[in-house]
Formats: structure tokens, sequence, C-alpha cells
């Protein structure tokens, strides 16, 4: 089955020192998936410069803005997605389109090394990729929340460490089920997670932070004690076994070094191979 790649060089979502380094990271990261897909990427033109915080949102009319050129782009492709961004905050309106598309059948796995289930009113940042997740749930500010959203219960939320006290309370909720990495490097753990869930379909997410950096240097927001290229590639391929998957995100990357890139080829690879 053919594959659309589609780049959204977002970086409104990150507040933080790297975050002015993601457009170049995506257009580094689109190339390489170009490269093994051999189709160029639809680059999602999206706001350079920033906009003030309002309603405890970073940039929230560009996010917004943003938000309605994803939209358009993605309905307007038939194809399964592989979208590169930009931030995390990109897979907002990825997710909502799939969600229109699948039904409440959708389930999703969320590689990350954060949570990414604050609310405004929880964000001590006011950074959206912080949020992103809790959006694809339909929970935060009206403007930015998939609609319809991913069913609450039908998200793994596999090798998240940074988790912040305000965030905790959705994962006792049951919003998501929570892998942290040393259950997250067991991809029969994984898919088996997201087949309880009930999912018949299946998006997968993997912000490139929840790689240890020791194993690659290049994401935006790293943290210690990550896990492989290898465990992350044979998670996809467990899900894919397990589940249809009928999209996938990258995000977070701000490297524009190939050798850097080079490592995370297998993840590309493998998030293709899920696809076709």
């Amino acid at each position: 089955m053919p594959v659309e790649l589609v780049a959204v060089p977002q970086h409104q979502g990150a507040v933080v020192v790297n975050g002015g380094r993601l457009p170049t990271g995506c257009a580094a990261l689109a190339e390489m998936a170009g490269a093994a897909l051999r189709r160029s990427p639809r680059v999602v033109a999206v706001a350079s410069g920033t906009t003030p915080r309002t309603g405890g949102v970073a940039s929230l009319s560009g996010l917004v803005a943003n938000r309605w050129a994803q939209l358009a782009a993605f309905r307007r492709v038939t194809d399964p997605v592989l979208l590169v961004g930009g931030d995390c905050g990109v897979e907002t309106a990825a997710l909502a389109v799939a969600r229109e598309r699948v039904g409440e059948g959708l389930g999703v796995v969320w590689w990350d090394a954060h949570a990414d289930l604050h609310t405004p009113r929880t964000s001590p940042s006011a950074a959206f990729h912080g949020m992103a997740l809790r959006a694809a749930l339909g929970e935060g500010d009206p403007a930015l929340v998939a609609d319809p959203p991913i069913t609450a219960g039908q998200v793994v939320l596999a090798g998240a460490r940074a988790v912040d006290a305000d965030e905790r309370p959705a994962i006792e909720a049951g919003l998501v089920a929570h892998l942290p990495p040393e259950a997250a490097r067991d991809p029969r753990r994984v898919a088996g997670a997201l087949v309880a869930t009930g999912a018949r379909q299946a998006y997968l997410h993997v912000d490139l932070d929840v790689l240890d950096p020791g194993v690659f240097s290049g994401a935006c927001c790293p943290e210690p004690d990550g896990l492989t290229v290898d465990e992350v590639v044979a998670g996809i391929e467990a899900v894919a076994a397990a589940l249809p998957v009928v999209g996938v995100g990258i995000t977070e990357c701000v490297t524009t070094d190939r050798d850097e890139l080079g490592r995370i080829l297998p993840i590309v690879r493998a998030a293709c191979a899920a696809l076709e």
C-alpha cells in the first residue's frame, strides 16, 4: 500500500532552547524518510514566528492557524500517513483525522519520555507539546483539542519516565495505560497492552526523546534512562503484527547531522513497513 509522507515543521509547541531547531530537524528527518519511501514529502506550511501566550498556551493563535493548515492537509490524503514533526503538537490534528476515519476503534501507542498529559491549567511552561496527548483525548484548549477525540483508555504511554505530579491523575483515572521504560522494552507487553484496550486499529507516535540520549542525541528534550532504537523498532513491529497501523508520527528531531540521523533510520524503516 502506498504511504504518504507529510512533514510539519512546527516549533511553537516547544518552549525550550532547542525548539528553534525543530524546523531544520524536521526537514532533515523528512529527507531521510523520503529516501526510505522513495517519495518527496508533502510539507505543510506553518507559521515561522511565535504569538503571545493566551489562556495558558504559548503561541495559541499561531498554533490554531497551524492546526487548520494541518487538518486541511491530512484530510486531502487518503493513503496511510508517515508524519514527520516538528513538535509533538502536530500529532493532535493527525490523530483527529485518523479518528474521523477509523472511528472509536482507533488505539494509540505513544512512545515518549514525557507523558504530554498537561492541560493549560496545569502546565508550568504553557508549552503545547506537553499537552498534546491530553488534547488528543479531547481535554484542553477548545481550539486545539482533537474532535472527535481518541477514546479514553485506548492509549498506551510507552517509555515515559518524566511524568509530572499534575499528569499522574490522568494515568490513575485510566485515560492511558502507562508502561515505564522497563516494561516498554518488551515488545510483547507494548502490543498486548494496546490489544487489551479493545482497539481494532493503531496509530503510533514516536517522540525521539523516548530514546536514551546515549543512543540518539538529536531529540529536543532528552531524558536519561531511555529505550534503545532496537527496542522501539521491536515495539513497532509487534504492534503492526497485532493490529493494522493507519498512521505513524515521528517528532521532536533537532539534529541535521547525517550520522546522528542514521542512528534512527531503523525506526523510520520500521514505521514505513508498518504502514505498507
